[in-house]
């Protein structure tokens, strides 16, 4: 039987956030922000960044959350009946639909490269990186990308997974999960750095990190860093409307959102002392993306001793973050299952299956489609293959506007009564802060990254 979802809620604060920072949390975490803050002036970038979390980033979040708790349902549900409570239009029920689709595609390609973890989880335990050099590393990456029955083995093992747990509802999955995955996290992350301190070059991986380079302060700097904020704590997918729903009144939502974009960052900020010490320390190049993690740390695991060990816990980590977000990205789909009626496992499943499917269009663009190019009348889009293209659509055409409509409905659309009910901002200045901040600041803020990203 069904059960609705107006009375379940978590069963503490810890369990709500230990969830929420987990669906933050993700790939990118261990690997761009790192990057992207050493290339763009470190410990300045790491400011202006921080900056924009509180500024942009945390306001952004409340709005998210306090439009799921007000709403009490999935996203749709949850739109449709704000919008009939403030009395405006129901095609703000847009929202609701863009928190659902976005997760189902973005689930559907994200899956195919967190398979790859697992793969790597299971060559570390193998011992598989020993003696490596550029070029078998490289040729190992590429072999698995060139196998579309590897890959779709490896997306179907990874999506299994989450809709297992999704499954199992708030309690018996997604709590349950999460009160284990992100403490070990934490704890895996916190046992490389130290390794990192002891037997690798830390003074080089601080630098690069954190030595203030404000020359390289630039506009596209600053709107890297905005993107970042926005990005890195999961706005607009629709995981922060979906886990607000089941929010209790006693929850304080402006230091729940502290404490999420807090523990995403320092997640980012650890995995950099963690990773780039090890790379400066084995004269590596420490290019971003997945030439990094798949390509880069492969060699140093096989020349460092310990490496075995050491690789082991950085791919089990890597599948933990990625698996904690595709939790979050599954949730907001179910839900809306769920909202109407129907039997929790078997819409688990049904979504599972559809984003599964929707993946394998991921998958073959590594290898047997590599060369179709869906929209190549388009200049700007004429050389993405189709795992390119669906990323380029959610990075940075859906989920901007997602924020940016999120954004003008808390701040514009919803009364200054709902939002301070669920907000519960004593200070007036807080509250002040917040509305200018979600009417102003950050509409002008999202247009900018979507005027750079596009044009």
């Amino acid at each position: 039987m069904a059960t609705g979802k107006s009375s379940v809620t978590w069963s503490s604060k810890p369990a709500f956030l230990l969830a929420t920072v987990g669906a933050a949390v993700g790939l990118g975490n261990l690997w761009r922000f790192p990057f992207v803050a050493g290339e763009n002036g470190g410990g300045a970038f790491v400011l202006v960044y921080l900056g924009c979390v509180l500024m942009l980033g945390v306001p952004i979040m409340m709005a998210e959350l306090s439009i799921g708790r007000r709403g009490g349902g999935s996203p749709l549900s949850t739109m449709r009946k704000l919008s009939r409570e403030e009395g405006v239009s129901p095609k703000w029920q847009i929202v609701g639909w863009l928190s659902v689709v976005i997760p189902l595609i973005g689930l559907s390609y994200y899956s195919v490269v967190a398979g790859w973890a697992i793969d790597y989880v299971a060559k570390a335990a193998m011992n598989s990186f020993q003696g490596f050099d550029g070029s078998q590393s490289e040729q190992t990456f590429n072999r698995l990308l060139a196998s579309p029955l590897n890959l779709i083995l490896l997306h179907t093992l990874f999506i299994s997974g989450a809709v297992f747990v999704v499954s199992r509802g708030i309690h018996g999955g997604i709590e349950r999960i999460s009160k284990i995955m992100m403490p070990t996290l934490f704890l895996l992350l916190i046992i490389m750095v130290i390794n990192s301190a002891v037997a690798a070059d830390m003074e080089a991986g601080l630098k690069f990190l954190f030595s203030p380079d404000f020359s390289k302060l630039t506009p596209a700097t600053f709107v890297l860093a905005l993107g970042q904020a926005f990005f890195s704590v999961a706005i607009g997918v629709g995981v922060l409307m979906t886990y607000g729903s089941y929010m209790p009144k006693s929850f304080s939502l402006t230091t729940s959102a502290a404490t999420i974009a807090l523990a995403d960052t320092a997640v980012a900020i650890l995995a950099g002392l963690a990773i780039f010490p090890v790379v400066f320390q084995y004269g590596l190049n420490p290019g971003g993306g997945p030439g990094l993690i798949f390509v880069t740390l492969p060699v140093a695991f096989g020349q460092m001793p310990g490496g075995h060990i050491l690789g082991l816990l950085f791919f089990v980590l890597l599948f933990f973050a990625a698996f904690s977000t595709a939790i979050g990205m599954l949730e907001p789909i179910v839900s809306w299952f769920s909202d109407r009626g129907m039997n929790r496992p078997i819409m688990a499943i049904v979504s599972g299956a559809t984003a599964w499917f929707m993946g394998l269009a991921a998958v073959l663009s590594f290898n047997l489609w590599s060369d179709v190019r869906l929209l190549s009348i388009f200049p700007l889009l004429a050389e993405k293959d189709i795992f390119e293209l669906i990323d380029f659509l959610i990075s940075n055409l859906m989920l901007p506007l997602n924020a940016l409509l999120i954004a003008v409905f808390s701040g514009w659309i919803m009364s200054r009564s709902s939002t301070l009910n669920e907000l519960q901002l004593t200070d007036n200045w807080g509250y002040k802060f917040w509305r200018f901040s979600i009417r102003y600041i950050a509409p002008i803020a999202i247009g900018v990254i979507c005027y750079t990203s596009i044009f």
